[in-house]
């Protein structure tokens, strides 16, 4: 099942893809947007850079908390229909954002823009495995990841460049019109039966894909694994414009582009997915991915000059999406009935483990350096690209003998 892959010359998706990686987009745009003017922010409202960076740790705990209702509302009452409304709701609270005259504000419009986005990404991977058969998966999910990639690296970069400029609530208000200018163009393009067709799961049915979901082996590899992957990869994330300032780069213009570089890296791994994957298979993909991510991350711990770490986040953003991506397509296969339940407890685990990322960053950081903290960090991510390597296998789920596969 993971091991056969399409050859480039067989790899033709449904058009919808490409409407599925532009809704990624501009989710993906606010994700990562208040990272490189944190030192900003908690100027602005007289706090510390471990408290602002409480804004990325409940963003990303909110994300987590709605994704088991995410996903069956999605199975439920349509994917795209849900995509379209997030991204409305996305681009509102990023405005109020902008206009918020406390951190505590702050903080509310950020925990209701992680609302918003978990209703995206994960039910566009979702919708993407529903358009494309097994075979084809993996790239077709890579293309997906283009779109949200693009959106991680213009949503650092220019949150740097509109930051130095027009300040934090500038980057926000730009954010909420592009949000809503998004939801617009979604809309449009889903119009019709993607948007009006009628609800095909009932609750008997979806605590039926509950039960799918979990009676399979690869569920508690899959659900840990990306747990890890976003405590130790993606809470570094809002200490990369702290550790910059005290080499003495100030700008936040550079802090944005080192932070784009892993989305640079998720890129390249876009584009590169349908030739490396034939050549290393699954599991070489995974211990290869998660050997570059923990080599990466002591690098940046040695505190190099900004254009070493863009170029580390670079090959760290390429390992990581190695090793994601072949998670990824392991959790589209744990149910074909509730597909959307089992992308959005996949994204669950994933933001609970950028929640507690932070914390732990700042923990370590704080009792025992950064160094020793990176190190511990790429020690976990080595030894879990090994862990995945062994532990996941291609397993059916137990509803793929009454549902059709699509073609």
């Amino acid at each position: 099942m993971h091991q056969t892959v399409a050859r480039p010359s067989e790899q033709r998706f449904p058009p919808a893809i490409n409407i599925i990686a532009l809704a990624g987009f501009s989710a993906a745009l606010s994700t990562r947007a208040l990272d490189p003017v944190l030192p900003h922010v908690a100027d602005d409202f007289a706090i510390s850079i471990a408290t602002a960076a409480g804004l990325a740790a409940g963003y990303a705990l909110i994300y987590a908390l709605v994704q088991p209702l995410i996903g069956a509302a999605a199975d439920m009452f349509g994917k795209a229909r849900l995509m379209t409304l997030c991204l409305a709701l996305l681009g509102v609270a990023s405005i109020l954002g902008a206009l918020a005259n406390s951190f505590g504000a702050l903080f509310a419009t950020r925990i209701l823009a992680g609302i918003a986005s978990g209703g995206v990404f994960p039910v566009a991977l979702g919708l993407t495995s529903d358009l494309v058969a097994p075979a084809k998966r993996q790239v077709a999910i890579g293309r997906t990841l283009a779109g949200s990639m693009a959106g991680n690296l213009l949503g650092a970069t220019a949150s740097g460049v509109i930051g130095d400029f027009i300040g934090w609530r500038g980057v926000l208000a730009t954010l909420g019109a592009l949000g809503l200018v998004a939801a617009i163009a979604v809309f449009a393009g889903f119009r019709g039966a993607s948007l009006t067709h009628a609800p095909t799961t009932d609750f008997a049915a979806l605590r039926k894909g509950y039960r799918t979901i979990f009676s399979n082996p690869n569920t508690r590899y899959c659900f840990s694994a990306v747990f890890i992957e976003g405590c130790c990869v993606f809470g570094l994330f809002p200490f990369i414009a702290a550790f910059l300032f005290d080499l003495g780069e100030k700008s936040l213009s550079i802090a944005g582009i080192v932070i784009a570089g892993f989305a640079v890296g998720g890129l390249f791994y876009t584009f590169t997915v349908s030739q490396f994957l034939p050549r290393l298979g699954v599991k070489g993909m995974m211990i290869a991915g998660a050997a570059l991510v923990g080599l990466q991350l002591i690098a940046i711990a040695f505190g190099p000059g900004w254009k070493v770490q863009f170029a580390s986040m670079l090959l760290m953003g390429w390992g990581f999406y190695m090793i994601h991506g072949c998670l990824q397509v392991f959790a589209s296969e744990l149910s074909i009935e509730a597909r959307a339940t089992a992308m959005s407890l996949h994204s669950f685990s994933f933001f609970m483990g950028q929640t507690v990322g932070p914390i732990a960053y700042g923990f370590g950081v704080v009792h025992a350096g950064k160094l020793p903290s990176l190190t511990v960090a790429a020690c976990i991510m080595v030894a879990l690209g090994f862990a995945c390597a062994a532990l996941l296998k291609s397993r059916p789920p137990a509803d793929a003998y009454s549902t059709s596969q699509p073609s």
